[in-house]
């Protein structure tokens, strides 16, 4: 399986909270720096599940931008895009299985149509993360990436990634993709309203429902939740709703949402 996605290429910083933080006070914490972002991620994992996968995203041309780089190359996930500017940088608070993140996208919504290579979207699965769809010109490029993999007979799959940025505008903007699946929380889901897809809801311990029907949640001592979905979709776009499962429990075995 080809498998390409489009989005963001972020610094993941993870902190990982023995307990909570006190203002003015210290905690100790341990903590871990690589590759993340959604859409790199879901490419991350797919290829560790045996996908041939590529990421189309802007990173910055600082070091940051090298580090990441450098990561994902190693995970064997081609990367497509420009280097430019300043690289994002998500910090993610992780305490008991709960995660609060800052997130800096820095160059990554600066994605443009004019920089895609139609050879990059001949793939069998065009995976597009929501934050891509939030702001142009990025949400331009998302269109024009799903027109070119679409005319490769390639499925696409959006992430709606947000609920609290979830305005009509971005409702619209996903609906115009006419995406054959979508992932999304139940808060996302009620943000955006109905889309023409196979809805893929993820409801975290409890596990998800595929268009009606409910699979339970593989038990797993939790770790760090950070990537869990992102996992989960790699897995089920490759192998359905259990290997996605699986995936997820995975990934909330460990720290970091990278496998």
């Amino acid at each position: 399986m080809r498998l390409t996605t489009l989005g963001d290429l972020v610094l993941d910083v993870i902190v990982l909270l023995e307990r909570p933080l006190v203002p003015g006070d210290d905690q100790t914490a341990v903590t871990r720096t690589c590759a993340g972002g959604q859409a790199a991620n879901v490419a991350a994992w797919a290829r560790e599940l045996g996908a041939e996968t590529r990421l189309v995203a802007r990173r910055g041309d600082d070091t940051a931008g090298d580090l990441v780089a450098h990561d994902l190359g190693a995970r064997g996930v081609e990367l497509a895009g420009r280097a430019t500017g300043r690289t994002g940088v998500v910090v993610s608070l992780a305490t008991g299985g709960d995660r609060t993140m800052a997130s800096d996208r820095g160059v990554a919504g600066d994605l443009r149509a004019d920089e895609l290579d139609p050879a990059w979207f001949d793939c069998d699965v065009l995976h597009v993360s929501g934050y891509a769809l939030l702001f142009e010109p990025a949400a331009g490029a998302a269109a024009a990436a799903v027109q070119e993999a679409r005319e490769r007979s390639a499925r696409i799959s959006v992430d709606l990634s947000t609920w609290s940025r979830a305005d009509a505008v971005f409702a619209a903007r996903v609906r115009e993709l006419e995406p054959d699946i979508v992932f999304a929380t139940e808060r996302e889901r009620d943000a955006v309203g109905d889309v023409r897809a196979t809805l893929v809801v993820k409801r975290g311990p409890a596990g998800i429902v595929v268009d009606g029907t409910s699979y339970p949640a593989v038990p797993v001592d939790v770790v760090d939740s950070t990537g869990a979905g992102d996992a989960l979709a790699a897995g089920f776009l490759i192998g359905g709703p259990e290997l996605g499962l699986a995936a997820a429990a995975r990934c909330c075995a460990r720290v970091g949402a990278m496998p």
